[in-house]
């Protein structure tokens, strides 16, 4: 995870469900590759094609809503999302998100200062999230160091990976 993370912007609105973002009917898909082939498919219809690398997107409140599932956020990193910033996120998508690796930051009102196809910057660790092109910004309270240092690895299993290994070389020297 980068510090300053800046991407060309999806705004959606409020209460995005996670069938929203994936639908239920493909569950049982495990290749990233065709996951992502199926992001937004009915919210934002465009998404999946005109997605690149490093896109970021902005939503209104309670985003993630709905169903506990991983693959809303498993979906999004396997398109290439950069980051999802939010007024607000439910809880469960939120940390289900940290976990996989994929930077999520509430800021209230964020949504407000942005349309489609704007650049923004997010600044993780100095709280701010700035519209390139306004200059408009808000701020939002850090993510917690140990929540900053999951998204540093790639999330939870590669940080566990990290500790286990340290222990084996500990533990052999």
């Amino acid at each position: 995870m980068q510090d300053v993370i800046e991407g060309r912007v999806w705004v959606l609105g409020a209460d995005v469900d996670t069938d929203g973002i994936i639908g239920g009917k493909y569950l049982t898909i495990i290749d990233p590759n065709e996951l992502k082939k199926h992001v937004f498919e009915i919210a934002l219809p465009e998404f999946a094609k005109g997605a690149l690398p490093g896109d970021i997107i902005v939503a209104g409140e309670n985003f993630g809503c709905g169903s506990s599932r991983e693959h809303a956020p498993q979906a999004l990193r396997a398109i290439g999302v950069g980051a999802v910033v939010a007024d607000s996120f439910a809880r469960i998508f939120f940390r289900n998100s940290i976990n996989l690796g994929l930077p999520t930051v509430e800021a209230s009102g964020v949504r407000a200062i942005f349309e489609k196809g704007d650049t923004a910057r997010i600044a993780m660790r100095a709280g701010t999230i700035t519209n390139v092109r306004t200059g408009a910004s808000v701020r939002f309270p850090p993510l917690p160091h140990h929540l900053l240092e999951l998204l540093e690895v790639g999330g939870l299993v590669p940080k566990v990976r990290q500790e286990l290994e340290a222990r084996a070389r500990g533990a052999s020297a």
